[in-house]
């Protein structure tokens, strides 16, 4: 028993000297909890909208009113043309468009039914759900308001037409897989990256590296070139299994996706190199990697809308790069648009990129010194 008892005082400082190990612990849990308890919501409200409103009148106020006052559209915006109207939805300004035609006031004034479009962002497929199924219920509630106000109304005054863009049929291999690719490369390129270097450095094979005349941004160069094109080998394979076995298109350039994944890749990297410059051993790489992993799933958008999670958490969720990247991805395959419209998420994956590889440098320079 008292060998036992020794062991195990052995082990608690042994524990106790491992701080930054014994912090990530109890910290993990605690951070993890509070995120995704806030994070993690189902019911998508707040769905930013812009109005096309031809009629201008005390009706179409009245029905976007009840879109407003319904807590799931926000009027963000009014659009003078189809053409601007389509512009945001594409940029991804606005998930929903609603359009009131010339002549609505005048039919609901003749107990004629007076069309109102809705236009949908499918290509998040729990949004579009949402905003489709609010939306049809909204012109049922108003149109139901009306017939019992009014008599001799034989038909109903609304007729929502719901138009999703995108992804009409709402299959969720379309929306999925895109965002799973990203999930990939994010995982191989933060943790295979960050655990790989902090082995050698546990070999002894880096050290030997720093007596060369290697400078230390050359090191990191040659470091990351490799994983680059690892991570380019898997977006390439897993865009090929997609279209094959789920079918799903690419509307929008192939180079252009190439060439904006390089940002998101570089980004990511930057995330594994900087963990490896403070890690001490592989467990602690992998669980700092796995911090990093899990909430980039949980608030970048893939497993849950952001537009369901509370502004601060959204604001953490832009600490992330696969937060940008599924936009960029999901505009290219799904929307079919390119840079001029994602130019904020790939300028956002840049500076993100120069500031982690320029803290790795300096981190990486400090030990060597």
């Amino acid at each position: 028993m008292s060998r036992i008892l020794a062991i195990l005082k052995k082990e608690f400082l042994q524990m106790k000297r491992d701080r930054l190990t014994l912090g990530m612990v109890f910290m993990l849990p605690l951070v993890q909890l509070l995120l995704f308890g806030y994070a993690i919501q189902t019911e998508v409200k707040h769905i930013s909208t812009v109005v096309f409103d031809q009629s201008m009148s005390i009706e179409s106020r009245d029905l976007l009113d009840s879109f407003s006052s319904s807590g799931y559209f926000d009027i963000t915006s009014t659009a003078k043309g189809y053409a601007e109207i389509t512009e945001m939805i594409d940029s991804g300004k606005a998930k929903a468009g609603i359009i009131f035609p010339p002549d609505f006031a005048e039919k609901l004034r003749r107990g004629e039914t007076a069309p109102v479009q809705v236009l949908v962002d499918a290509s998040d497929s729990m949004v579009s759900n949402s905003a489709i199924a609010i939306a049809n219920s909204i012109g049922l509630l108003k149109s139901q308001k009306i017939i019992m106000q009014k008599t001799g109304v034989q038909s109903l005054p609304y007729d929502i037409r719901v138009r999703p863009w995108y992804n009409p049929d709402g299959i969720t291999a379309y929306y999925m897989v895109p965002a799973i690719l990203g999930i990939i490369v994010t995982m191989t390129m933060v943790m295979m990256t960050s655990m790989g270097i902090v082995r050698e450095r546990e070999k002894g094979t880096l050290e030997q590296l720093m007596v060369t005349p290697v400078r230390s941004y050359e090191l990191m160069i040659g470091k990351v070139i490799p994983y680059i094109a690892l991570g380019y080998l898997q977006i390439t394979v897993a865009l090929l299994m997609g279209g094959i076995v789920f079918g799903v298109p690419i509307r929008g350039s192939i180079l252009e996706l190439y060439l904006l994944t390089l940002f998101f890749i570089t980004a990511s990297l930057g995330i594994g190199i900087f963990i490896s410059n403070i890690a001490r051993n592989q467990m602690q790489a992998f669980q700092m990697s796995f911090f990093v992993f899990l909430p980039s799933i949980m608030l970048s958008g893939f497993m849950f809308p952001r537009e369901a999670m509370p502004s601060i958490i959204q604001y953490i969720g832009n600490v992330f790069p696969l937060t940008f990247y599924l936009t960029i991805i999901r505009g290219i395959v799904l929307k079919g648009i390119g840079f001029r419209y994602l130019m904020p998420q790939v300028m956002s994956l840049l500076i993100f990129s120069i500031i982690m590889m320029t803290l790795s440098i300096i981190k990486f320079k400090k030990k060597i010194a």
